[in-house]
């Protein structure tokens, strides 16, 4: 993967948000237009999209690695990694929201709300919710990822069954604004940037979710993932909690 650059993604963005789009009503849930952008980010060469490898169609394939654009739903690539991992790299690209701004789509008059910035700030910790659901496939070689920190307009319509419509409504699309940041893991020993400096020497799921200001359940996940993968290490208890160290790099 090349590093990341600013101005490769502004070209893919109007590339993808500035064509033709395949017309779709209101109705339709098309959530096509961040998977777009990101495939066109980290492929710009449209020879490489959609290609048939091994049963399967890989989102980019160069004919030395696989690149794999997903919105979420890990679980549904198992067979798919089980094919391609067999023959080539897998980078799993996972766009994460960094700054979301919602606007709400009536269906019946089409009116946009206008537009409001969410008080939540996106994080790559957000990842290990979708790292769990393949957990078995992430000790191996060929596996990598990417979480790009993306800011983006999210569309949702209003069709929720609260009395403001809002709660249980559906997500319409997500329009990409800017790339804030990407986080890379190609090795075991990439996974310890989610150990803050900061912790101590043992800590809890308590203890990391304050110093990386991430919800307690969050830093359960990733406690989860970290331990199954070597970088963490349980050490005992600390009354109903579980403690936890630092594993050596290797």
């Amino acid at each position: 993967m090349e590093p990341m650059d600013e101005k490769r993604f502004e070209e893919a963005k109007k590339k993808v948000i500035g064509m033709v789009r395949e017309p779709a009503g209101i109705g339709t849930l098309r959530e096509k237009t961040v998977h777009a952008v990101m495939k066109n980010y980290y492929a710009p060469d449209a020879g490489t999209h959609e290609i048939p490898v091994g049963g399967y169609v890989a989102d980019i394939y160069t004919g030395e690695r696989i690149i794999e654009i997903q919105n979420g739903n890990f679980y549904k690539m198992r067979d798919k990694l089980d094919s391609f991992l067999e023959q080539y790299p897998v980078t799993v690209v996972y766009p994460i929201p960094h700054t979301k701004w919602l606007i709400w789509i009536d269906e019946e008059s089409g009116e946009l709300s206008k537009k409001r910035k969410s008080p939540q700030t996106g994080n790559a910790y957000l990842a290990f919710k979708e790292l769990y659901r393949i957990k078995n496939y992430l000790g191996k070689e060929n596996l990598r990822f990417c979480f790009p920190l993306v800011d983006m307009e999210e569309y949702r319509l209003l069709n929720g069954w609260s009395s403001d419509r809002k709660r249980g409504s559906c997500r319409y699309d997500r329009i990409p604004v800017s790339l804030h940041d990407e986080i890379m893991i190609e090795k075991r020993e990439d996974y310890f940037q989610f150990l803050p400096d900061g912790l101590p020497v043992e800590f809890t799921v308590k203890d990391l979710a304050k110093t990386a200001k991430i919800p307690a359940r969050t830093a359960g996940l990733a406690l989860n993932i970290l331990a199954y993968l070597g970088v963490a290490e349980r050490t005992g208890k600390k009354g109903n909690a579980y403690l936890y160290r630092k594993a050596e790099r290797s």
